[in-house]
């Protein structure tokens, strides 16, 4: 078999590039994303009530609150995991109902969540393309194209910083730092237009986090909606623009970075 292609399976995925083929106009001052008023029941259970947020392109939006907050419950309604039982999400100024991940995937919404959803034992190329391969050829002789898979996956991650031994190392082999990269790199390369990042920085060391708190910066500097989610304040606040605060399923502050000291966010998530 040549070394540069590999047999595709059957229905296996094309690389969607709907967001970076179509032209977007936008104005700036609409969100990229809004929540609207959002409430979230499960049963008995309010998990969300009338939260509210909004993602601006170029912007780090940060989610913060402690656990049970809330925080999950929005951005699963936000990335199409749970339609709303009261409000709206907006996707530059248009009301939007997702029934699925997948149709908010399509319409540039993605969501790295905290698992990464990455398989350990593959190769770094692999899992950056896992579903979306580039092939070469046609009908029973059409292969995934191994080569530009290496390639790509090189020149996208050298641009977000990190220095990839070899692209046919496992995944697993990275450090936590560096697969959040990945994580983040492929998003992009996909065309995410709002990234959603859930504890990104959770389990790992201080320099591992101030990288990935880099590769955050960066997305927003891309032109990319970033909705950063974190439960720690100290890693929020060199990187946000904005912050909201849950507590309680409840929107606590709203408020540009400014008008919120690191000292003050923390005191917000307490309750203090």
């Amino acid at each position: 078999m040549d070394d540069a292609t590999l047999p595709v399976e059957a229905g296996a995925a094309q690389p969607r590039l709907e967001a970076q083929d179509k032209p977007h106009h936008e104005d700036r001052d609409v969100p990229r994303l809004e929540a609207r008023d959002i409430s979230m029941r499960f049963g008995k259970v309010v998990a969300l009530e009338n939260a509210h947020m909004a993602a601006h392109a170029g912007e780090v939006t940060c989610l913060l609150g402690d656990n049970g907050a809330g925080k999950s419950t929005l951005i699963k309604v936000l990335a199409g995991v749970h339609p709303p039982t009261e409000g709206a999400c907006l996707l530059d100024g248009e009301a939007v109902h997702f029934l699925s991940p997948r149709e908010a995937l399509n319409r540039g919404i993605a969501t790295v969540y905290q698992d990464l959803a990455m398989v350990p034992l593959m190769s770094v190329w692999r899992n950056f393309f896992l579903g979306s391969e580039p092939t070469t050829g046609r009908g029973p002789f059409r292969r995934i194209d191994v080569g530009r898979c290496r390639e790509e996956t090189h020149t996208q991650l050298t641009a977000m910083g990190i220095e990839l031994r070899d692209p046919d190392q496992p995944v697993g082999s990275l450090s936590g730092g560096e697969r959040q990269a990945v994580a983040i790199a492929r998003a992009l390369h996909f065309g995410a237009r709002v990234l959603i990042l859930d504890e990104p920085t959770a389990a790992l060391g201080l320099r591992q986090s101030e990288r990935v708190l880099e590769h955050v910066r960066h997305a927003a500097d891309r032109g990319v909606a970033v909705v950063f989610v974190t439960h720690t304040p100290h890693h929020a606040h060199p990187v946000g623009d904005r912050f909201v605060v849950l507590r309680r399923g409840r929107v606590v502050a709203n408020e540009p970075r400014e008008a919120l000291p690191v000292e003050k966010l923390a005191a917000l998530m307490s309750g203090e």
